[in-house]
């Protein structure tokens, strides 16, 4: 709201004049833009009946643009532009890359790139920023506003925000840094964050398992708040997770969200806990973000994130009004996670962030940049690397480089049997110019940008043909018509399956297995493995089997905050480890390396397996 409070004040004043495209507001997720619509138009109404007695208020009209957004609409924008334009990332690449869309953003004042923390760092990022510079040449100046509660180092981000502006000497050209400034609170949030373990676990183990004990505590979380936000690694744990706690209960206490129900399914549940029918929602990354459900008492992690950034993320979805407290539990699910979960806890206290890393100079996304931009115009060469080299991330881009893409873009490799090497531009030396051939721009248009073909088969209803979600292509290999599995809470019959599709019908019975989706493995970075390396380092040599460790145990409860189970269990995992191992524990300058033979290989080879400090297995 910050964000706009300027744009709505030009636009309700009459300095800026209605009409078209004045707001550019750019979000990486298409829920977060539904959001910032529904959010905005109340504010937006109540601001104008205090306008009204001046007389000639403008209407200031909000849109989305995103995939989802209907054919009929986007013609219609097209011929009567909102005011604040709400978009996806790709979608304003999609609009770049059409003659007549692009020129809705002539008008264009402010564009606004809320959580840009989340594209930053990757290559979706690097096509975003490009697709901001290009604004220029349609709007010449505008302001940027980047938003993020979880970024560093803060000037990196400013410097990638801001990118550079061509400035001509003599007939030399130079490149300046435009000037951001940085607006940060000092204010810090109260947060609190324990590491727990339910201390019946071990006693009551059901076939070597901990879940039957962790999932009465997920329960006895629930019933004491009056909403709460359950957060997993992955889809296949969301629904493992959601499915323990209904069948603990003996009732729909809580509802799955992840990236692979349908839209329909995830706004259902988001209405359902802002309205205060569902006591909780178990979630992926997918509700990481400010998503708009309600108010939320606690913040519950199963398992500890992969990333320090996204783990604060998560924390600040609870306790959101003004001086509340930020509330969140982390329950390790092995002895290796407490480790982990220790030394995010304390991290998140601290909000020792890891430091985004920008991509530099990324050839694949240039290639893509390069037939959008000659898609719509005709370039001259040197003027059209002259101007890509305004954008942060390929402000370093060699004239050799640049020149290579071209070539290949341009057909040279053509002879080599790949078929994605034919021809995509035309370059006339003669002029020294560069345009794409005719047709090509629609190779953009069927691609998702920087976002990969996932390989995912749609979920269907038999009778209807309505889509409930995605499964991963794997898992439907693997199954077969009459095969039962748990999806969004509801138990599912597969009827049929086809090149693209899963036929369904709901099944009476509520057990079955939960589907997996094989793209989810992510890894640790340095930042959080070099934390978890100079703990163990610290406390190799003091660990003995035999010994309590109260001053370990006193270490791991008041710095980083776990609980006396969950102190006493991960002690017992590293007494383990040392008792089999006959070794000192893991650690950054300590490789265990362990090798045996196995004797279902008639060769007899050797196996070797490094345990690496981040929990890895290299074999």
């Amino acid at each position: 709201m910050a964000a706009f409070l300027w744009s709505i004040h030009q636009l309700l004043t009459g300095t800026w004049t209605a009409g078209q495209v004045r707001v550019l507001y750019i979000s990486p997720l298409k829920a977060l833009n539904n959001d910032i619509q529904v959010n905005l138009m109340e504010p937006l109404k109540q601001l104008q009946k205090l306008f009204e007695p001046v007389g000639n208020t403008p209407l200031i009209r909000v849109q989305t643009r995103s995939g989802d957004t209907p054919p009929s609409e986007r013609q219609r924008m097209l011929r009567k532009p909102p005011e604040i334009l709400i978009i996806t990332p790709e979608g304003l690449n999609l609009m770049l890359s059409s003659k007549k869309a692009r020129f809705i953003f002539s008008g264009l004042a402010t564009v606004i790139i809320d959580e840009i923390h989340a594209v930053a760092g990757t290559k979706r990022g690097t096509h975003l920023i490009t697709a901001v510079d290009r604004l220029v040449r349609l709007c010449g100046t505008f302001q940027r506003i980047g938003i993020s509660a979880t970024v560093r180092p803060l000037q990196l981000i400013a410097d990638f925000m801001g990118g550079y502006q061509i400035i001509e000497n003599g007939g030399d050209v130079f490149y300046e840094k435009r000037k951001v400034y940085i607006v940060q609170s000092l204010k810090r949030k109260q947060s609190k964050v324990n590491v727990c373990f339910p201390s019946d676990a071990r006693d009551h183990m059901h076939n070597q398992s901990w879940w039957p004990a962790l999932t009465r505590s997920f329960v006895d979380v629930i019933s004491k708040n009056r909403s709460t936000l359950f957060f997993c690694n992955s889809r296949r744990l969301t629904e493992k997770i959601t499915r323990f706690i209904n069948e603990c209960c003996g009732e729909q206490l809580a509802y799955s969200h992840h990236g692979s129900l349908s839209k329909e399914m995830r706004l259902l549940v988001e209405k359902k806990l802002k309205q205060g029918e569902l006591k909780a929602i178990v979630a992926t990354s997918s509700l990481e973000l400010g998503i708009d459900i309600g108010s939320l008492d606690e913040i519950v992690l199963v398992q500890t994130p992969f990333q320090i950034s996204a783990a604060i993320q998560r924390l600040g979805r609870a306790g959101h009004s003004v001086d509340d407290i930020s509330c969140a539990r982390i329950f390790p699910t092995h002895g290796r996670d407490f480790l982990n979960a220790g030394i995010m806890a304390r991290a998140m206290i601290d909000s020792d962030i890891e430091p985004i890393h920008i991509p530099i100079c990324p050839l694949d996304i240039l290639a893509q940049i390069i037939i959008s931009m000659t898609g719509t115009e005709k370039w001259q060469i040197d003027e059209l690397y002259a101007f890509i080299k305004t954008s942060f991330p390929f402000q370093n881009l060699t004239s050799k480089s640049f020149h290579l893409v071209l070539n290949m873009l341009a057909g040279r490799y053509a002879d080599v049997r790949i078929r994605e090497l034919r021809p995509r531009i035309s370059i006339d030396r003669i002029d020294n110019t560069v345009h794409a051939r005719e047709g090509v721009l629609r190779t953009l248009y069927i691609s998702g940008g920087t976002i990969p073909d996932r390989g995912y088969f749609d979920l269907r209803l038999k009778d209807s043909n309505v889509k409930i979600g995605e499964l991963d292509e794997e898992f439907v290999w693997e199954r077969s018509a009459g095969d039962v599995f748990v999806f969004g809470t509801q138990a599912w019959q597969i009827h049929s399956i086809d090149f693209q599709n899963v036929l369904v019908t709901a099944a009476s019975k509520n057990s079955g297995m939960a589907p997996f989706w094989r793209a989810e493995s992510l890894g640790r970075d340095f930042f959080f493995s070099e934390k978890i390396g100079c703990f163990l380092e610290k406390w190799q040599h003091t660990i003995d089997i035999k010994d309590d460790h109260p001053d370990l145990k006193k270490e791991l409860i008041t710095t980083y905050f776990l609980d006396d189970a969950s102190a006493s269990e991960f002690i017992g995992f590293l007494q383990r480890q040392k008792q089999i191992s006959q070794a000192d524990i893991p650690h950054r300058h300590h490789l265990l390396v362990e090798h045996f033979s196995d004797p279902l290989n008639q060769t007899d080879s050797k196996q070797v397996i490094l345990h690496t400090l981040w929990g890895g297995k290299i074999k």
